[in-house]
């Protein structure tokens, strides 16, 4: 029998592989109880240069793009830090999840660009292995950046926003 779960196993390692291929994650990590004594605990992780490839983009953004309606929002970038994660004033992601701007779908936004924001105020949720979890802002200031999209895939130690 120990072959058979020995098997199941390496077949459900190699799934989640998969699942953090397919989904651009960087780490998932899973808890499979087979009995009271017997369990399996599965970290599978992988190291990703992401920020290096987004930063790129948005330096080349408003020189390609010509007065487009993207080009407000664009505009405001080349000011900024260059590296968000860089900014002292960048609230970093304190866990992988998906980031959520919006209490629910189809409601307004927690927080928009310009907000005036205080201490201890819900900025967004992150979603981590079906819980949600509030992200309170560090400090009262003005939203000046907001540097991920409603539903997006967000890493440890990631920037979210920048709060001035």
């Amino acid at each position: 029998m120990a072959n058979k779960t020995h098997d199941g196993d390496v077949a459900f390692i190699k799934a989640l592989a998969e699942l953090l291929r397919e989904n651009d994650l960087t780490e998932l990590q899973v808890k499979r109880d087979y009995a009271a004594d017997d369990s399996l605990n599965v970290r599978v992780s992988r190291q990703m240069q992401v920020v290096q490839h987004a930063a790129a983009p948005v330096a080349v953004a408003p020189a390609a793009a010509a007065p487009a309606t993207a080009a407000p929002v664009e505009a405001a970038a080349p000011a900024a830090t260059a590296d968000p994660a860089q900014d002292p004033n960048a609230l970093t992601s304190p866990m992988v999840g998906t980031a959520y701007l919006q209490p629910e779908p189809g409601t307004a936004s927690f927080v928009s660009l310009g907000d005036k924001v205080t201490e201890g105020q819900t900025l967004m949720i992150i979603e981590a292995m079906k819980t949600m979890n509030q992200i309170p802002s560090p400090k009262s200031g003005t939203v000046k950046r907001i540097l991920v999209e409603d539903g997006a895939p967000v890493e440890f130690g990631a920037p979210l926003m920048i709060i001035e």
